[in-house]
């Protein structure tokens, strides 16, 4: 069944929701939102003096209220808004505070730290520590760290491409590997475009950055063809689209089909960490040549890391041997003593095996009462997991790839729960419905959650 299947223009229904009550419920959720909070209200206005939109990042204004909530604290999975109101907290910065907001050995860490110094461009007394660390976990015997996810995609892209001396990528449509500007391309009618929405790009990314569906092989195939791909880039279960499961044996081939090629592989892990301890990459017994993961690596703080071969270290050493000099990667900030400090502690002590079990336990809970209450109101819904990450999708069916994922969904739906749910005291991500569970949330929190949704829909499906 496609979307427009699950649409009723009529009788008034979309996706099952009754449109009148659906904007009788978004009138009176925003009023209350505004009345309540005085404080967030009266920094919004403050705040649109000096920043554009209003925040110091415009992704800040993605979650449709009527002006931006504003944080007094956080820790655990409680959010405090500045007005006072304490939210229970699912979205956890997108992934980033994924084991809880201040986790106690991260903070002590982050103090100890920042006493004796939190940068200087030299390596500190934890590095061969925090490598064992992340070779162990991951993997991959070599490594380095960035600032963001999206510097070491940026960086694998450049090193691949160093590395085979060959000039194309490939991602997956609808895939999101951070602000890196090669991997803005989507496709329309079988065609790659630049991504919709995406500001002062003045050359063609489509001439070396080619893409094709997820779970594609034949699309794969025929883009690997020529061997002028350095490089591909996927999420090892598509996040940023809506959730897209990769088919049985997908990844199997998905290696076969690089290696035959000579095409480097990399798995961004940088949503789907919320697999285990090591990933979804060692969950599955995946084979990548580069392995990114960021946001939550250092429990919250800016701070990410990349893996490679033995293999793919040796063609680094010989491309820089070649072309000496400025690599045009890093930042002075790169790996500064406080993101090693933070990473060491998060590693030993917050992200470990016992609190990944609760975590995915929790979330295979949330999955299965989700999609209870979705069936008792006979909505057109599925649910979709990985790890201790749960979403729901406006559709019938799970999309199979990232095109069909991106028909999926409504707006005006979606924002209306989403501002009903932090008005009860729960916060989930402002896009594709996204839920992660933390160590620190109880069945408690999932009980609130999964009852406030029950009612709302109650109200919203109607007799």
């Amino acid at each position: 069944m496609t979307t427009s299947e699950t649409q009723s223009p009529a009788s008034g229904r979309r996706h099952g929701i009754d449109l009148a009550r659906l904007a009788a419920l978004t009138a009176r959720e925003r009023a209350r939102f505004t009345e309540r909070r005085t404080r967030s209200a009266a920094l919004a206005r403050e705040a649109a003096e000096h920043w554009l939109d209003g925040v110091p990042l415009h992704w800040m204004t993605d979650w449709g209220l009527p002006f931006p909530l504003f944080v007094a604290e956080a820790h655990g999975s409680t959010l405090t808004d500045v007005d006072g109101i304490a939210h229970v907290d699912f979205c956890l910065g997108d992934t980033g505070s994924m084991f809880g907001h201040a986790p106690a050995p991260v903070v002590a860490a982050i103090e100890r730290q920042a006493a004796r110094g939190m940068t200087a461009m030299m390596p500190s007394a934890l590095v061969p520590e925090v490598g064992r660390m992340l070779a162990e976990r991951f993997g991959l015997p070599r490594w380095q760290i960035t600032m963001t996810a999206s510097d070491a995609n940026r960086s694998v892209i450049r090193w691949a491409r160093a590395a085979t001396g060959r000039p194309n990528i490939l991602i997956f449509d609808g895939a999101y590997h951070g602000a890196v500007d090669d991997t803005h391309v989507r496709l329309k009618d079988g065609k790659p475009i630049l991504r919709p929405g995406l500001m002062g790009q003045v050359w063609p990314l489509t001439e070396h950055t080619r893409v094709v569906q997820f779970n594609d092989e034949a699309a794969l195939e025929a883009a690997l063809a020529d061997r002028s791909v350095a490089l591909v880039l996927a999420e090892p279960v598509m996040t940023n689209i809506g959730m897209v499961l990769p088919e049985p044996g997908y990844h199997e081939r998905l290696r076969e089909i690089t290696r035959r090629h000579g095409t480097l592989l990399a798995i961004d892990e940088t949503h789907t960490i919320s697999s285990g301890p090591g990933g979804y990459t060692r969950a599955h017994g995946l084979e990548p040549d580069f392995f990114v993961v960021g946001k939550p690596i250092a429990g919250g703080l800016p701070a990410a890391v990349w893996g490679f071969t033995e293999e793919v270290e040796r063609a680094m050493r010989a491309a820089r041997a070649a072309t000496p000099g400025y690599s045009g990667m890093g930042t002075t900030l790169t790996a500064n003593a406080l993101a090693l400090a933070a990473m060491r502690a998060n590693l030993a002590e917050v992200m470990t095996a016992e609190a990944y079990a609760g975590m995915i336990a929790g979330a295979g809970r949330l999955a299965a009462a989700l999609e209870s209450v979705i069936a008792r109101h006979g909505l057109p819904w599925v649910v979709t997991s990985v790890g201790a990450r749960v979403e729901f999708m406006l559709s019938p069916t799970r999309p199979r790839t990232g095109g069909e994922a991106a028909l999926i969904g409504d707006g005006e739906i979606e924002g209306a729960l989403r501002l009903a749910l932090i008005e009860r005291g729960l916060v989930i991500t402002p896009f594709h419905n996204m839920l992660l569970i933390a160590p620190s949330t109880t069945d408690a929190d999932v009980d609130a959650l999964v009852g406030a949704l029950d009612a709302l829909l109650g109200e919203l499906v109607g007799g």
